[in-house]
Order: C-alpha cells, then sequence, then structure tokens
C-alpha cells in the first residue's frame, strides 16, 4: 500500500518541525541569558569606576544583577555572583598585573569574586521575601565588609561608595561612611529592578500589587532623597582658618619595579621640584606654603643611614622654609623595614615619624612566601618584609594637625577614621603609584580620597611620586591636580576644619546595623525554606 504525501501536509510537517526547534532554540540561549547578564553587571559596575564619570552606571547593574539573582536557588545564585564579580574585578584590578604579568591578577580577581559569589547566593536566597531590594543591598555590604577584613586584613579595593565620587548619593558618605553610600547605590538599583518586575507582571495580565510597588518605589526614592537631605552636612567652610599648602611631585627616573633603581635620583627629583618652588615663592609668585608634602618613598635610600640623602633633604627642606613631610624606607640593622613618613622641620631635621600601619600583602610583604614562589619569582623581589606600625599618624605642621594615611591605607575605613579623631584638621594620603604604570590604580586611588574628603568633611592632599597628585577641598572638589608622570607640583589655600560629620562619630555602628540587615533578611529566608520543606514531606 503506498502512500501519497500532499505538498501542503509537507508544508504542515515542516511547519511543526519548525516550531518545535524554536523552542528549544529559544531554551538553550536562555539558558545562557542569565550567566550573560550577570557577566554584563559585574562589567557595567566596573565602567561606573573613575577615570569614567559614568558612576549612573552602578544603578542598572545592580538592577541587572537583582534580575539574575531574583527568584534563583542558593546554588544558582552563588555561580551568577561569581560571574558577576569576575566582570566586576578582572578589568578593575587589572593594574595589580602591571609588572608582575597576569598570574597574580588573575588569581586576587577570582579569590575576590568569590566574596561577590557569596553575595549572590545570599541575594538569591532573600529575594522571595517582601522587601527583598532592603535586604539584597545589605548582603553587599556584608560581603563588602568581609572583603575589607580577610584575608591577609583584606582587600575593600572596589567598594561601591569609591566609584561614586561624582555621583548624587556622595553626601550619604558624611552620613555613614562607605557602608551608607554603598547601600544607598545597591538599594535604588535593587528597588529599580523590583518596579519594573511589578509592571512587567502587571502588563501581563496579573494584578498590579500596590504594597510591593510602593516599597519598590520607595527602595528608589529613599536613597536619593537622602542623599538631597544630606548636603547641608557637606561644606567646605573654613572652621580654623586656612592653611597653605604644597604638595610635591618629583617623578621617577624609570616606570615599573625600578622605578628606584637608580640611586637617590627620586630623592633628587623631589628635592630639586622643592627647591624649584622655594625659588618661586622668593620671587613672589608663589605664596609661601605653611607646610610641604612629599610622597610615600620619595626618600629612595634612608636618610638615618645615608648622610648624603639627609643632606639633600635638609637643604631642600631650607630652601623653601617650611616642615616638610618625607616618605621614605627605612631599614633598622635587625627586624623588618618601615614605610615611615617623616616630619622634618628647618634647622632641626626629623622631629617625628610615622610608620604605615596597613602594609600592603604581596607588595610591601609577602605571605606563604615559599608557596607563592611557585607561581611568581618576582615575590623575591620583596628580599625583606615590611613591618606594621602600631601608632596612629597625625603631624603638628606648623601649628595644623596633619593626619597621615599612607597610600594603600586610603582604603580602609579605620585607618582614615583614627586620624580625624586623634585631631585632624586635613588628612594627606602620600601615594607612590610608580610600579602601576598608566593603569587606571591611580585614578581609582584619587577618588576614594574624595570621598574620603566628604566622608570626614576635611580638605585632602594627595602627593604622589609619578601622579596623580591632587589638592582636595571637603566637600570632595578637586582644586588642582598634576598630570602622570610629570615633575610638578602644587600650592593651594585649603579650608581647617576640625568638627565631625556623623559618619566620623559613628564608626563602625553604620556599617554593623546593616550587617544586621543583612543577617535578619537570610536568617527569615532560611526559616521560610525550613518551613517550605516541612509542608511538601
Amino acid at each position: 500500500m503506498s502512500t501519497t504525501i500532499t505538498p501542503e501536509a509537507a508544508g504542515a510537517a515542516d511547519d511543526a518541525s519548525a516550531t518545535e526547534a524554536r523552542p528549544r532554540r529559544f531554551g538553550r540561549a536562555a539558558r545562557f541569558a542569565r550567566p550573560g547578564a550577570a557577566l554584563l553587571s559585574g562589567v557595567l559596575l566596573y565602567l561606573s569606576f573613575p577615570p569614567r564619570p559614568l558612576w549612573w552606571l552602578a544603578l542598572p547593574a545592580f538592577a541587572l544583577l537583582g534580575w539574575t539573582l531574583h527568584g534563583r536557588r542558593p546554588r544558582a545564585g552563588f555561580g551568577l555572583g561569581y560571574l558577576a564579580g569576575l566582570g566586576f574585578l578582572l578589568p578593575l584590578l587589572v593594574w595589580t598585573g602591571e609588572e608582575v604579568g597576569p598570574v597574580p591578577w588573575l588569581a586576587l580577581a577570582a579569590i575576590e569574586a568569590l566574596f561577590v559569589a557569596a553575595v549572590g547566593l545570599g541575594v538569591a536566597a532573600v529575594s522571595r521575601l517582601p522587601w527583598w531590594p532592603v535586604f539584597a543591598a545589605g548582603v553587599w555590604i556584608l560581603g563588602e565588609a568581609a572583603r575589607a577584613r580577610v584575608p591577609f586584613g583584606g582587600f575593600p579595593w572596589g567598594k561601591i561608595a569609591f566609584g561614586q565620587a561624582d555621583g548624587i548619593f556622595l553626601p550619604l558618605a558624611a552620613v555613614g561612611g562607605t557602608p551608607v553610600l554603598g547601600f544607598a547605590v545597591a538599594l535604588c538599583g535593587f528597588g529599580l529592578c523590583e518596579a519594573v518586575r511589578l509592571v512587567r507582571l502587571h502588563r501581563a495580565g496579573g494584578p498590579l500589587p500596590r504594597g510591593p510597588l510602593a516599597a519598590a518605589a520607595l527602595s528608589v526614592l529613599v536613597p536619593v532623597t537622602g542623599a538631597v537631605a544630606a548636603l547641608p552636612l557637606v561644606s567646605d567652610a573654613a572652621e580654623d582658618g586656612t592653611a597653605t599648602v604644597a604638595a610635591i611631585q618629583g617623578n621617577v627616573p624609570r616606570l615599573g619595579l625600578d622605578f628606584n633603581a637608580q640611586r637617590r635620583q627620586v630623592l633628587d627629583n623631589h628635592a630639586a621640584r622643592t627647591r624649584e618652588l622655594a625659588a618661586e615663592v622668593k620671587a613672589g609668585t608663589l605664596p609661601q606654603p605653611d607646610f610641604v608634602l612629599w610622597p610615600e618613598n620619595s626618600s629612595d635610600i634612608d636618610p638615618y643611614a645615608n648622610p648624603d640623602a639627609a643632606a639633600v633633604i635638609e637643604g631642600a627642606v631650607e630652601a623653601v622654609g617650611a616642615p616638610t613631610v618625607v616618605g621614605a624606607v627605612i631599614a633598622p640593622p635587625t627586624g623588618k623595614l618601615r614605610n615611615t613618613l617623616i616630619q622634618w622641620e628647618p634647622g632641626r631635621g626629623p622631629v617625628a615619624t610615622y610608620d604605615k600601619r596597613h602594609v600592603q600583602p604581596f607588595g610591601e610583604y609577602i605571605p606563604m612566601r615559599s608557596v607563592v614562589r611557585l607561581f611568581n619569582s618576582n615575590v623575591d623581589r620583596v628580599a625583606r618584609d615590611f613591618g606594621p606600625g602600631t601608632e596612629v599618624g597625625v603631624f603638628d605642621l606648623a601649628g595644623t594637625k596633619v593626619g597621615l594615611a599612607t597610600c594603600y591605607e586610603a582604603a580602609f575605613d579605620w585607618a582614615v577614621r583614627d586620624t580625624v579623631t586623634h585631631g585632624a584638621q586635613l588628612i594627606t594620603v602620600p601615594s607612590n603609584n610608580a610600579t602601576f604604570g598608566r593603569s587606571e590604580m591611580t585614578h581609582q586611588q584619587l577618588a576614594m580620597s574624595r570621598v574620603r574628603a566628604v566622608e570626614h568633611s576635611r580638605s585632602v592632599v594627595v602627593p604622589v611620586t609619578s601622579g596623580v597628585s591632587a589638592v582636595i577641598r571637603p566637600d570632595g572638589e578637586i582644586v588642582s591636580k598634576t598630570a602622570m608622570f610629570t615633575p610638578d607640583y602644587l600650592v593651594e589655600e585649603v579650608p581647617l576644619r576640625s568638627s565631625e560629620t556623623p559618619a566620623t562619630r559613628l564608626g563602625t555602628l553604620p556599617e554593623a546595623l546593616l550587617a544586621a540587615v543583612a543577617a535578619a533578611g537570610l536568617g527569615w529566608a532560611a526559616a521560610r525554606a525550613v518551613r517550605a520543606r516541612r509542608g511538601r514531606s
């Protein structure tokens, strides 16, 4: 028996096959939608950071991350969070491999992304709760708090607050520091996600849940309103008069890890710029500075052990006629090296020192040296580890109390706050970024100092060996800055302030409260999951 297939029947079969194939294709594509969105959310977070003035990209980044994680199982949330962490931290931290190759950079980003993965797990867990954007934002801040403390003392680089120096939320730094500022950004982004999700459900034929929609709207409006309400806390008015400060950028003879390979050249560069400044002061083209700030490592040899270095510093300080803060590596006969700032007075020499309290792991000291050497031989460039200081750094420079946070310390909330609670009227962040070339690192670090200025309502002066050096007013505005790898100096009159912002007074309390919000949400989600399992059994 033969069967005849008509053209119409053949066309119908083809249509049926195509209809079956389309869902399969779309199903395969859908499997990659959320992982792709997770990666994209991380990339958007990276793009929101300096040197790009695109702070607002953090909002769609968190909205997209919220969509990616909403309703997912915690295990899936961990994987999606890890992808978001890689999309964010791989490009953000690329400067860490500038001179030592990709292995340290990739290892650091991979480890730090685990914290974002844990956040993804937590956000997925709380995403089914009422008011989930609040709990999700709290989970993000809990993750940042953990990342800022472990391992090896933590690595807070990439806190969301540090990307908001140009943003509308910046005044919130004065309310509760970087945790409150970061929480506001994350809450606003997650709130946008929830608002869009509810509207889409309504357009698809579902009811419009007024309570949840109001909660989503408040998640967006409250951070913005809070930032506006916090504006009176941001002031650059002088409370204790003003000071004329000079920042010296001497530059380095070569880029990279060998920036100080030519003996005394870095020191000579900074001394020469200081003498040039002195000549301009004498000629009347620049005002006499009350004090002068050199960068971290601006003396590339120990002035206590090398009389020629001490003589060069003394000559420059005498020429400018003002107390000068000099950064130097001090090598005692025994024990560890010290990354030290020295208060050098005209006619008196060194009168006070500050030893950097948070030395940089894998940069200034090598944890697990024998293990790390298996992956990168550059660890042996750090032949002798640096040791941390123990005392808070505040120098009295010509009657001005100047707080000291050396380079990497600017990333840590406690390291900057300590100087203000110990009486600093102005903060300086002397840095040496020469080993990171022309990467984005120096711009990221400068943004931190701008946030710190608003957080504690203090002028911040950032002298850097190779740039970017800058003078920042208490409202976060940069009033002058240098170009990178260019010998230069800045002279500015800045306001001095002694009042404390709520962020300064509250210290770690806002972070602890936000961590408690996260813990409450996670506990609630866990309890609901247990009840659901019992109900199915």
